[in-house]
């Protein structure tokens, strides 16, 4: 037991390293390919948090692990709200901004509802078991190139006076604080060890989740709603909690609205294309719970003047507490 507990903290430690050696090594090529700034904030910066959730699920889904699978493409969903963004909140109430309620939000809101409604099968058509198809893959990954296609179109030519997306604003800061002054070598054997890195981690990880899961009795979903979940957020938590202390709260609460879009319409979509997830013993439940915290959000963000406040953070933490130590529970109990 003990040296499955070993393999998952050093493989999330592997995964967390190789994500950021990855992220600068893949956007420093890019600008030397003559990248436009902007596309790289919006494609390798905005996502290269959810590098560790990526290789995760995929080596997940490849190995057949696909408990493992579901529970984290949903856990680290619901990690993130009631969790990254709570605590985020009870350091610095969250700035909410239009753009974030009309775009970001209501495709989050979109994606997670198309994910439960695609869980329904035996319910909706009769068909059992429940589970997430190719089909249904295919569907999500569609979704996520119209959210792609409308975020960069919106950047490259927004609309005139009207203010800049935070979250934009904010990955063209990061593109443009990037280290100029690097050598080819460097940054291709930096992109390199990152994809050694990321892929390594990933592989340990899975291997002593699943032996967790295993050795404890637990269903493999749970132990990717909890352990793995947490782990592989660390990158979201830290550069929220980061942005909020600097007084960046707006763009904390744009980087967790995007990545749990990504996290369920890109690698959700992508590991049902690979291998169709069947619908894991109280993984309707753990759905819609995370769709429940995810719904949370617009009615938050709508009143206290366009603010999450702190006693919303501390609500929403409650919540999620609360249920995954019910989980945790029923299923340690075999409920």
């Amino acid at each position: 037991m003990l040296i499955a507990i070993l393999e998952v903290v050093a493989g999330l430690g592997l995964l967390l390293l190789g994500a950021q050696l990855l992220v600068d090594g893949a956007s420093a090529l890019a600008r030397r390919a003559g990248v436009p700034p902007l596309v790289v904030g919006l494609t390798v910066v905005a996502f290269g948090t959810s590098t560790p959730e990526v290789v995760v699920n995929v080596m997940a889904t490849v190995n057949g692990e696909t408990g493992l699978t579901f529970g984290n493409v949903v856990g680290a969903c619901a990690v993130n709200v009631g969790c990254v963004l709570a605590l985020t909140a009870l350091i610095c109430p969250l700035a909410v901004e239009k753009s974030i309620i009309t775009r970001e939000i209501p495709m989050l809101l979109l994606g997670v509802t198309g994910m439960v409604v695609m869980s329904l099968d035996s319910l909706l058509s009769g068909i059992a078991p429940d589970m997430l198809s190719r089909a249904d893959g295919i569907i999500l990954l569609l979704l996520f190139g119209v959210f792609l296609y409308y975020t960069i179109s919106g950047a490259v030519r927004p609309k005139p006076l009207a203010p800049m997306d935070p979250f934009i604003a904010e990955l063209k800061e990061e593109v443009a604080d990037a280290e100029p002054q690097r050598s080819l070598a460097r940054d291709v054997l930096i992109t390199v060890l990152g994809f050694i890195g990321v892929g390594g981690g990933g592989r340990v990880t899975v291997i002593g989740a699943t032996s967790i899961a295993e050795r404890l009795g637990v269903p493999e979903v749970v132990v990717g709603l909890t352990i793995v979940s947490f782990g592989t957020t660390l990158p979201e938590l830290a550069t929220c909690i980061v942005a909020a202390r600097r007084g960046h709260s707006d763009v904390a609460l744009g980087n967790i609205v995007g990545s749990n879009i990504y996290n369920l319409l890109f690698i959700g979509g992508l590991c049902a294309t690979i291998r169709p997830l069947p619908i894991p013993l109280g993984g309707h439940i753990d759905l819609l719970m995370t769709a429940a915290l995810c719904a949370a959000l617009l009615p938050l963000s709508l009143t206290f003047r366009h603010h999450i406040t702190r006693f919303d953070g501390a609500l929403l933490m409650a919540g999620y507490l609360a249920y995954i130590i019910w989980r945790s529970i029923g299923a340690a109990l075999g409920a």
